[in-house]
């Protein structure tokens, strides 16, 4: 029978948590409903916390017994088959959790509890406003876990659901209702990163992020507090831009690393629905700060910071409701949400621009009158630049959406998205990357000189000189190596080199001054220097594998892998720009060891997680396992062991791209990196030999001979040395009365020598015969017969195309520049969430602003007030 009481377990804490969330969403609008803010209802707050603490607990109880039934392999449940399988290593299965919607709606959940629970413990004033936001939320995403059914109405999707009750058509339900499968589909292969572990849990804490200034603005809106929700959300924004940057920067590194497509950005649908809200959140950072300091931007504030959060909600629609189905590969199939989804949206869609019309002309504006020498106004354009590279991605994206809408209606569109997604967005984002460049730069000099165009003129004219010089000298160094540089490219190498040293030099002076390093000019400097490193790497990509051997490899490939990869014969050495390049055998993963292991060390068994030993297998001086031994593998992947050699500077290095053929998705490859300083070369399989087709031996040619004989093959030849009892080491299964025997022979290629063993064994009067295989010559010799009385042995030999790969090797210039620049971007945001979390703790006085001073020639040091 079906023991059902952990999955029982689990829906009922989820029911426990959407029913908790709906109670401490009524408690806590009790608490604080017609009351001034921090004036709460003690008796409502108290009952509202502690809802929110059982759904909190609810969760927790929610994640353990998904994560255990998972863990146990309990196939009856639907989401632990469609997800798992029995041999993923447990870092896998933690990403089992979260690939499907159900447990990625659960981690956000999750999160959500955390930062709830740290408004409560640091946020006390604005609790019970704040926190009937958050409930709210709660309440909708729990509900999207709930997995009841009300007559005809399906509310949310359960992880908890078996597998029978989701495959109800399936016969063998009638025949056996209590049939649980021995193992499940597994996870999509492409997803077994270590990337995919850490990548989504820090997205959806980004997401979760986006809702704490989003209720500190909504709660500003609901208590009349226009402006005072400003200082309690800044630290939080800050913290929400460093952790969804982080992410959406983790996932550009797992498509570089894991995906064939050559780059770390494709413009995917469902990338751009995270980017969008990135953006937008930025740009709200910027409004935040022109608030605090200078009394501007508050409506600015007030629209972004909604906006962000509004658009994750956005993005949620687009990449669970289905409809992005046949725009991007990462989007989920629909579960039959998409009602639940646009509710959701909807809902807080309404009550955000609701109370932001109901107190629009209640928030405090500025009559200060900007000019072209003060700050705020280019911080100002800064922001807008941002919001409309957002805008000009969203619009695009949202063609799929436009389209179901449109159906809906009755109306056929033919809109369509850009063929060339790549040149469509980037001829626009270019501009924008040069936007942000160069306001960075402008504006953070600015924001710590006085306002007027003296002390401008002075404080622009080294780093304007120095990135002049610097763009000159890039220039010529690009055209001395023959390489042409386009206007744009121009423009943004200019901005980002301005950008740089503009900030860098702020920074310094800043420290000369001895005035707290600008956390903002420090990201600033990173932003500039992942625009160096896009510019360098994807503007400069060099194809090093050309195929210059003049022949096309097959009519039946597309012209670009005839054109731009390499064809690698089995141990046979190919030029591929400077390097030496030669393809030397197939390796598998073996848990537990260092060092990938080659397939000529290992016998194959029925079960193909298991293997055999033929050989000591050895990893850093040590021996793992003696010939004999069983040790598991990981079949799924096949590593590609490719060596380069520098014709110039004779320095080599080996490189494992690897590659699966997989039946839904055809050939899965993913790149190997060799990292230097100035370049990576990234390199994948194109095409390797199909592994699920029987390869096209030759006839069997028979050779009869005794021990020291010579067998003659073409350009090998190989000697018998022996004929030995064969043993268990080959996964025969022997028994007693079973005979086995093989010839020992040692096999001279062009580079190295084989040990071949073809084995003979008589079982019950019956013989079998175990060929071995050279796959290194594409050679295979089978035991075919024994004569005692002439003391003979009959060898067959056959023989088939050598093994080989086609392989693509580019060549990225200075994209350390991007991965760099990323990590001085993430620093820039900690430092100043570090500075706004110290300003809460400060006790500031009321009557002037934070940061509102200006710098002057002799006072004492001060804090540094900059922009993000």
């Amino acid at each position: 029978m079906i023991n059902t009481f952990i999955g029982d377990l689990g829906h009922l804490s989820v029911i426990i948590a959407f029913v908790a969330a709906i109670v401490a969403a009524y408690a806590y609008y009790m608490a604080t409903s017609r009351r001034p803010l921090g004036e709460d209802d003690v008796a409502w707050r108290r009952l509202g916390r502690g809802a929110f603490l059982v759904h909190g607990a609810a969760v927790l109880s929610i994640i353990g017994c998904l994560f255990s039934l998972i863990y146990g392999h309990r196939y009856e449940y639907y989401y632990v088959w469609s997800h798992s399988s029995n041999h993923l290593p447990v870092y896998y299965m933690i990403s089992c959790f979260w690939e499907g919607q159900e447990g990625s709606f659960l981690l956000w959940i999750f999160w959500q509890v955390v930062l709830g629970l740290a408004i409560i413990r640091f946020n006390r004033k604005w609790e019970a406003p704040v926190m009937t936001v958050f409930a709210g939320v709660q309440l909708f995403l729990t509900s999207m876990i709930l997995g009841v059914v009300i007559g005809e109405l399906k509310i949310g999707s359960s992880p908890f659901i078996l597998l029978r009750d989701f495959l109800v058509d399936l016969p063998v339900w009638k025949t056996d209702p209590n049939f649980i499968p021995k193992d499940g589909t597994g996870l999509n292969p492409l997803l077994q990163n270590y990337w995919m572990v850490i990548h989504p849990p820090t997205l959806f804490l980004g997401f979760a992020l986006t809702l704490v200034p989003f209720a500190f603005a909504i709660a500003g809106l609901w208590k009349g507090e226009l402006s005072k929700w400003v200082k309690p959300a800044l630290p939080w924004t800050l913290l929400g831009a460093l952790v969804l940057g982080v992410g959406v920067m983790m996932g550009a590194y797992w498509a570089y690393e894991t995906l064939n497509f050559g780059g770390y950005w494709n413009w995917d649908p469902v990338e751009n629905a995270v980017y969008i809200p990135w953006l937008v959140l930025v740009a709200s950072i910027h409004g935040m700060i022109l608030w605090k300091r200078s009394r501007l931007g508050l409506r600015t504030s007030f629209v972004l910071v909604i906006a962000s959060f509004l658009l994750i909600l956005y993005a949620t629609f687009l990449t669970r409701s289905g409809v992005l189905g046949n725009a991007s590969v990462h989007s989920f199939t629909d579960l039959g949400l998409s009602g639940q989804l646009l509710i959701y949206m909807g809902f807080f869609f309404v009550v955000a621009i609701s109370m932001l019309v109901w107190r629009w002309k209640s928030i405090p504006i500025s009559e200060k009158e900007l000019t072209t020498y003060n700050a705020e106004l280019w911080v100002f354009v800064g922001a807008t630049v941002l919001c409309l590279g957002a805008f000009q991605v969203l619009v695009t994206t949202s063609i799929p959406v436009y389209n179901s809408f449109l159906g809906f209606l009755g109306i056929k569109s033919n809109l369509a998205l850009p063929a060339d997604q790549i040149a469509h967005y980037t001829k626009i984002q270019l501009y924008i990357g040069v936007g942000v460049a160069l306001l960075s730069g402008l504006a953070q000099v600015m924001w710590w000189q006085k306002n007027d165009k003296q002390s401008l003129t002075n404080s622009l004219a080294v780093p304007g000189i120095l990135t002049l010089l610097g763009a000159a000298l890039v220039i010529l160094l690009v055209r001395y190596n023959k390489l042409q540089m386009e206007p744009t490219y121009i423009l943004l190498l200019t901005a980002a080199l301005f950008g740089v040293l503009a900030n860098l030099g702020m920074v310094l002076s800043l420290i000369m001054r001895r005035v707290s390093i600008s956390g903002g000019g420090v990201a600033h400097i990173g932003v500039a220097l992942m625009l160096l490193g896009i510019l360098a790497s994807a503007g400069y990509s060099n194809i090093i594998s050309a195929n210059v051997s003049g022949l096309v490899y097959s009519r039946e490939f597309p012209e670009e892998i005839n054109r731009d990869n390499v064809l690698l014969w089995r141990n046979e050495v190919a030029p591929m720009g400077k390097y030496d390049v030669s393809y030397t055998g197939q390796y598998f993963e073996v848990p537990g060891l260092p060092d990938y292991v080659n397939k000529e060390l290992i016998y194959r068994t029925d079960d193909e997680y298991k293997v055999i030993a033929r050989g000591d297998i050895k990893g850093n001086g040590k021996t793992y396992y003696k010939t004999g031994d069983t040790l598991e593998i990981r079949p799924e992947n096949t590593y590609y062991r490719v060596e380069y050699k520098d014709r110039e500077t004779q320095e080599a290095f080996t490189l494992y791209p690897r590659a699966q053929v997989n039946e839904e998705m055809g050939l899965l490859a993913s790149p190997a990196l060799k990292q230097f300083v100035d370049h990576d070369i990234y390199s994948h399989i194109s095409t390797v030999p199909d592994p699920s087709k029987e390869k096209d031996w030759t006839e069997v040619k028979e050779h009869e001979i005794t021990v020291g004989d010579t067998i003659f093959l073409n350009d090998y030849f190989a000697v018998l040395r022996a004929i030995e009892p064969a043993h268990q080491t080959a996964g025969l299964g022997l028994k007693p009365g079973d005979l086995a025997i093989q010839g020992d022979f040692i096999v001279y290629g062009e580079k190295k020598q084989y040990h071949v063993h073809p084995m003979f064994v008589v079982r019950n009067r019956l013989i079998g015969r175990v060929p071995d295989e050279v796959e290194d010559l594409g050679l295979r010799l089978s035991f075919v017969n024994v004569d005692p009385e002439k003391g003979k042995f009959t060898f067959g030999v056959s023989t088939t195309a050598k093994d080989y790969i086609i392989l693509k090797a580019v060549e990225k210039p200075f994209i350390n520049l991007l991965w760099s620049g990323t990590l001085l971007m993430t620093i820039g945001f900690g430092m100043a969430f570090v500075k706004r979390r110290r300003e809460l703790r400060e006790k500031a006085p009321q009557s002037a602003p934070a940061g509102a001073s200006t710098i002057k020639k002799t006072p004492a040091p001060r804090r540094a007030e900059s922009v993000a």
